[in-house]
Formats: C-alpha cells, sequence, structure tokens
C-alpha cells in the first residue's frame, strides 16, 4: 500500500496533462525498433513502469527514451558490433518532448533514425541518471574496484553521505546507516563504507549486500540530480526485498512531487506497480505495448507463461469475479483456468488481437468485455459480451433488486450478517440503489452501509445470487467457448 495521498498522485497526472515541466519526455513511438513497428508508449505519469518478460522488449523502451537526450550515448542501450551486426539499420524512433528551453508552448517532436552505421540524431538538453542492472553486482565482483582490495588501500577522496540521502535510505531500507560515508576508489569508481554505532567497527560494501548498495547508490544520485531530470531504472526490483521495492518506488513518487523529476523503469515485480495508477504502467510482449493496469500474472496469461489450459481476459476485478463464479456453477476446473482483468476494453481487445496473430502461443484465450460493448463482439477473435446491456455490476445489481424479497435471507447470509438483519439489508440495497450515481462502487457503499462489510464479501453475495438466479445466462455467454473450458476431473 502506497503512502502517496491520492491527491498527490492526482496532482503529477494533472500536471502532465497541463504541461506544467520545464523538461519532460511525454511520448516515444518506434517506427522500427526491434521486434517494434510504430508503436507508441505515452509518459501519462512521471513515474512510469515498464513490464513484460525477458526478450519481450521492456530495455527496448528505456533505451527508446534515453535516446532523446544527449547524456545518453546511444551504445549505452543498442551497441553495434561493426560488420558483424546489420540488425540496426533503417531503425527510427520519435520524440515528442517538452522542452521550455527549446519551445515554451508546445510539444516537440524530432526523429533520431540509424541509416546504415550511425545514429542521425538531435538529441535535448537534459540531465539523465541511468541506473542499470550492474548496480547490484557485489563489490567483491568488481573489476573497477579491485584497487579497493587489501589493506594498503586508501580512498582519493572520503564524503559523510548528506543527510536527505540518510533520511531516504533508511526509510526504504528498513535500517538505520548513520556513519555511512562514500569513498572514491578512482574519479570514476565509489565504494560505500560503514561504521556500526554499537561497537564501532568499520566495514565497507565488500561486506554488505548488493542490494543495500544498490538503494545507496540510486538515493545518493536522484538527491543529488537537479530538477526536471529524467531518471532510469532496469530491473528495479533486483536485489531488493518485496517491502523494500514498495518503498522504493514510493520514494520515487516523493521526488517526483519535490524535484519535478521523472522517473522510467523497467520491472517483473507485482510490488513495483501496486503504488501507481494504471495509465503509469505499460507492458512490452510479442512486438505490442499495452497501457493499463496488467499486473505480472495477467503478463504471464498474455504471453503463455502459465501452467493454464486456457486463458480468460475481461476488463476489470469486477468482471474477473463473475467470470470465475460462472465457471465454478457450470463445473469449470478453475486450476486449469487464467482469468485477468486488463484495464479497460480498449487494453484487451488490442492484447486479444495480438495473441490471435501469434502462431506461438499456445494456450488460447478469449475475452470477455462488459456487456455495454455488444458492438464490439468478435466471434473469429474469440471477442464476447457478458450477460446484460451495461455494467455487470449494474446488470447483477438490478437481477438481485428484482427478486430482493425473496433473496434477503440469502444475501443476509452471504453477508455473514444475523438472520434478524434481512429487513436491515433490504433497506439498504433499496435506498443505495436509489442513491447510487455509479455502480461501479454500489458495493462498497453497501458495504460501508452495513457495519463496514469488505466490498468484495458484498460483491461475491450479489454475484453468487445473480448466478443462482440466472444460470441461463451463465450458459448463454459461456456456450461460445465450451469447448475450451477443463472440465473437473
Amino acid at each position: 500500500m502506497t503512502e502517496i495521498s491520492p491527491n498527490d498522485l492526482q496532482g503529477l497526472a494533472d500536471k502532465v496533462n497541463r504541461q506544467a515541466y520545464g523538461k519532460y519526455l511525454r511520448r516515444v513511438v518506434l517506427r522500427k525498433v526491434r521486434q517494434f513497428v510504430d508503436k507508441e508508449v505515452r509518459f501519462d505519469f512521471p513515474v512510469t513502469a515498464i513490464i513484460g518478460p525477458n526478450g519481450g522488449g521492456k530495455s527496448t523502451v528505456l533505451g527508446a527514451a534515453a535516446l532523446a537526450y544527449k547524456d545518453v550515448k546511444p551504445e549505452r542501450f543498442f551497441a553495434k558490433s561493426g560488420r558483424y551486426d546489420s540488425s540496426m539499420v533503417k531503425w527510427s524512433i520519435e520524440h515528442g518532448v517538452i522542452d521550455k528551453d527549446v519551445d515554451t508552448a508546445s510539444e516537440i517532436r524530432r526523429s533520431v533514425n540509424f541509416p546504415t552505421s550511425k545514429w542521425n540524431r538531435k538529441p535535448f538538453a537534459r540531465d539523465v541518471l541511468v541506473f542499470g542492472v550492474t548496480r547490484t553486482v557485489p563489490a567483491t565482483e568488481r573489476s573497477d574496484l579491485r584497487l579497493a582490495r587489501g589493506s594498503s588501500f586508501k580512498a582519493v577522496s572520503e564524503t559523510n553521505l548528506p543527510p536527505e540521502v540518510i533520511e531516504a535510505t533508511q526509510s526504504i531500507l528498513g535500517k538505520a546507516v548513520n556513519g555511512y560515508s562514500e569513498l572514491d576508489v578512482t574519479t570514476r569508481a565509489t565504494l560505500y563504507a560503514a561504521q556500526d554505532s554499537d561497537t564501532g567497527t568499520s566495514y565497507t560494501e565488500f561486506h554488505f549486500g548488493a542490494g543495500q548498495a544498490s538503494i545507496i547508490r540510486i538515493v545518493a544520485g536522484v538527491e543529488a540530480a537537479e530538477e526536471n531530470s529524467l531518471i532510469l531504472i532496469e530491473e528495479i526490483e533486483n536485489g531488493l526485498h518485496p517491502v523494500a521495492i514498495r518503498r522504493l518506488v514510493d520514494y520515487l513518487l516523493s521526488v517526483a512531487i519535490r524535484k519535478k523529476c521523472q522517473v522510467i523503469f523497467t520491472t517483473h515485480s507485482s510490488e513495483a506497480l501496486e503504488a501507481l495508477p494504471p495509465g503509469a504502467v505499460w507492458a512490452a510482449f510479442d512486438g505490442e505495448v499495452v497501457q493499463g493496469a496488467l499486473n505480472i500474472e495477467a503478463l504471464r496469461a498474455i504471453t503463455g507463461t502459465i501452467p493454464a489450459r486456457i486463458a480468460i481476459f475481461a476488463e476489470d476485478n469486477f468482471a474477473e469475479l463473475v467470470i470465475a463464479t460462472s465457471l465454478r456453477h457450470r463445473g469449470v476446473d478453475l486450476a486449469a483456468v487464467a482469468i485477468h482483468g486488463l484495464g479497460g476494453a480498449e487494453q484487451a481487445i488490442k492484447v486479444q488481437r495480438a495473441r490471435r496473430g501469434d502462431p506461438t502461443a499456445l494456450v488460447p484465450s478469449v475475452v470477455y468485455l462488459d456487456g455495454d460493448k455488444a458492438e464490439s463482439v468478435d466471434a473469429d477473435s474469440l471477442i464476447f459480451v457478458l450477460p446484460g446491456d451495461s455494467d455487470p455490476e449494474a446488470h447483477i445489481f438490478d437481477v438481485v433488486l428484482g427478486d430482493l424479497d425473496n433473496q434477503a435471507a440469502k444475501l443476509t447470509a452471504a453477508l455473514n450478517l444475523p438472520m434478524d438483519q434481512q429487513d436491515r439489508v433490504k433497506q439498504v440495497v433499496r435506498e443505495t440503489g436509489l442513491t447510487n450515481l455509479d455502480r461501479h462502487i454500489i458495493y462498497r457503499q453497501i458495504g460501508e452501509k452495513l457495519d463496514l462489510t469488505a466490498e468484495l464479501v458484498v460483491a461475491n453475495a450479489f454475484i453468487g445470487l445473480w448466478a443462482q438466479l440466472r444460470p441461463n445466462e451463465i450458459e448463454s455467454f459461456l456456450a461460445p467457448i465450451a469447448n475450451h473450458l477443463p472440465a473437473k476431473s
């Protein structure tokens, strides 16, 4: 759970929409880069996560973003091996950049390309920090620290970590780092040193974890960075406990607020996504990019790296619950089905069409959109809709409401309330149905009025009753994929 308030998160998104940054990378268009052709990634939020399977293109997106700025040499992400490598010929990338030093009013578009033998670009000026995966290489394995080994080593210079670096590092790691310092081994290599406050024992980075050193290195770099800097981090979770990953992302969000910095990172970690709004997450896979609240489990389903016999994609979490309940009532083996919400109809359709065109996709996939998306049904692409002609939240609520007098006892029991509360349950349901303006939150509102019953409990109670009342709807909407559904053995 993030410690950044919803208002602060919304403020960051609004600031991007207003183009209220001195320097900001607004978009990258991969015209032709590796497996990507004419794919656009928009940075609608100043802290952006790029997720995807190994080889899916995460680092390609990160590198394409870096090429907008002269601080980063192209070979940092896209190296060419002389005459042995012709893969980059005719690569082309387009950037949309906010740079008030160049144009105070508009987004500037520039292209970067590799015609035959070298990059052709006119990069922008901006401070860029790149934290690669080598930051977590243990100090004992780093060749640039060989001079620091041995009893005769003496640093070129020694600097105590600034208070702001100590405070931020401690908040991420959950441990004290007072007495830590940075040693200059050479003009380009640094080593961290520490002193135990209880025993007075001193030791260096050779004797503490690479993950710990990585956090100190990131925080020290970020705190020294200029406002409006771009921070690029590869595999943000490397060497870190899940709790530390969440805290690091919170720290980066605070930096975006405090220093107007922009952060782009790649990850395989669901923990790294928890604090981010849907628009801050992009998935890269099989030559596609998809924006939305995909978690790592959903991505595994998309790419077929799951032990399931069918993947079912829906618009959101509520639709997931509807599908799972329906399959359970039909006697389907849920252990062999992967069900995931993809953060909206557009993302679900895009993912499904990409998978249908992928001959290497071993697991069949199906999409179920909300009932109000009937115009998007495409049986050839296995894109269908859930029952009803509106959002499933509204349809299921209306079905139960229509028979509430007969279903009150079952509903009360499903809500884990005493049976003498039936009249109260009916009253709350009917009143909320009249006053609610958004059916997406009606189950939360009902739960708040009924002794703070969890929204998930309320939603499952209504879905379960709908399944009992409308088994014909379950049979109807699952009929097109009946042959794909694994029955319980």
